[in-house]
């Protein structure tokens, strides 16, 4: 079943962002005067297809990585004299550049819309970035990070939830100087600027995580405990389905992953553990066995199910929002994510982040499963981030995309003719060059997850 919803979360993400791109070089080609002779969804050749009463061939072909919006063009086929004014090269540079550039701006268009309607409708539910875990020498505790404290601000932008708290944590990947934390004791209106340095900060890594790299989390869910199998440490210890973790050898653990790592690396050691039963508190001790897992690793477990309680009501950080300020909110979020995708392509391009962290089809069908699977509203804000990526990727100056002919475009407008053919092939095919080794890079990073 994960599988089904994985690939058809896939083609649903792909066939809506891929309509709507191309419709946008569709509208604006036809607002142009140009005759689009097809319209397709898919590459290869259409199993299906309809014309309309313009002639336009509307079609879907069976491989769902793209899509193509074929224009009447006197350098690919011959053109009638009546029907010249109709090809798109007999459009002016200016014309040719808003057609080009329409695609991008439809799923930029795409994503506001979507960012607007989610913030009008259910407005912003987070959860307040307090500390809730601080590792030992960790770049946070050397910089005086404690737990209870709460994050306000990284390099100076306000962080009102534990995401806005990654998302700047991310543009900082990579880099080299000081990360600059505002925190405050959530029991006072006292502030402390904190300090760390960054050093190539986590750019070999694959998939870096920023709060682990940096040694702390945040307080998560409280643990729940489900039913213990026969014969395990869980049951013998007398965990009972519905208990609620405390305490783990007098220390507050912030999460389900904590705990388990606890117990993954504690095997013959007793885990002195708190637990709220009935609105009682009671006291327990379990001692993990050893498991070894197919790859040959030895863990600890203690065979209890475990799940999440609910957020704690203080933690909880909610907003709604107006029209006004739901379009604006949307219109910042989208410009946020393009630059946030221009400075994560730069620091690829640098070295700055390993390019293992380029993912390819089977990536983003794993998102878009996760997403899917997380419900409606989830996978709905999954579909306008991507549309963001897809918007920005395809103005990039790269040839066979559309910012490479839009550059084209640009330098035509500038010599006051086109560029020889020959200099637009080596461009076409410097161009495919890159974007093949992208992905074939991409899909081995893929492989290499599975």
């Amino acid at each position: 079943m994960d599988l089904i919803q994985t690939i058809a979360g896939f083609l649903v993400a792909l066939f809506i962002l891929v309509s709507v791109h191309e419709f946008g070089h569709f509208y604006v080609a036809r607002l142009c005067g140009v005759k689009v002779l097809r319209f397709c969804i898919g590459m290869g050749k259409p199993f299906w297809s309809f014309r309309d009463r313009h002639g336009t061939e509307f079609g879907l072909a069976p491989i769902p990585l793209g899509g193509y919006v074929k224009m009447l063009d006197e350098r690919e086929v011959d053109v009638p004299p009546e029907e010249r004014h109709l090809s798109y090269n007999g459009k002016s540079v200016w014309q040719r550049i808003a057609i080009l550039s329409a695609g991008p701006l439809a799923n930029f268009l795409l994503a506001l819309v979507i960012f607007f309607v989610l913030l009008l409708s259910s407005g912003s539910v987070g959860i307040a970035p307090v500390v809730g875990l601080v590792e030992k020498d960790s770049p946070a505790d050397k910089a005086g990070l404690e737990i209870g404290q709460e994050i306000v601000a990284v390099d100076g932008v306000p962080t009102p939830t534990s995401q806005a708290v990654m998302e700047r944590l991310f543009m900082r990947l990579g880099e080299t100087g000081i990360l600059e934390l505002r925190v405050r004791q959530t029991d006072s209106d006292l502030y402390y600027d904190l300090n760390i340095p960054l050093s190539s900060w986590l750019s070999d890594a694959r998939d870096p995580n920023p709060i682990e790299g940096l040694g702390f989390d945040f307080y998560l869910r409280s643990v729940i405990f489900g039913d213990a199998q026969p014969g395990t440490p869980a049951e013998r210890a007398g965990l009972k389905a519905g208990d609620v973790l405390r305490t783990v050898n007098g220390e507050v653990l912030p999460g389900v992953d904590h705990f388990i790592k606890l117990i993954r690396s504690s095997v013959g050691q007793p885990l002195d553990i708190e637990v709220r039963r009935n609105d009682e508190t009671v006291r327990l001790s379990v001692v993990p066995e050893m498991k070894t897992l197919d790859d040959g690793t030895q863990v600890g477990q203690i065979g209890v199910a475990l799940g999440y309680g609910p957020w704690p009501q203080h933690l909880i950080r909610q907003e709604s929002y107006g029209p006004l300020k739901a379009m604006w909110l949307g219109f910042n979020r989208t410009i946020d994510t393009s630059v946030f995708v221009l400075v994560s392509l730069k620091k690829l391009i640098v070295g700055e982040i390993s390019t293992k962290n380029l993912s390819g089809p089977i990536g983003i069908a794993k998102v878009a499963g996760d997403h899917a699977r997380a419900g409606l509203v989830y996978f709905v804000e999954f579909l306008a981030i991507l549309s963001v990526y897809l918007g920005v990727l395809n103005l990039l100056p790269i040839p066979v995309l559309d910012g490479g002919h839009i550059l084209y475009s640009i330098a035509e407008a500038i010599k006051g003719s086109p560029l020889s053919e020959r200099v637009q092939m080596f461009g076409y095919s410097l161009g495919l060059v890159i974007l093949a080794g992208v992905m074939v890079m991409a899909f081995y990073n893929d492989l290499l997850r599975l």
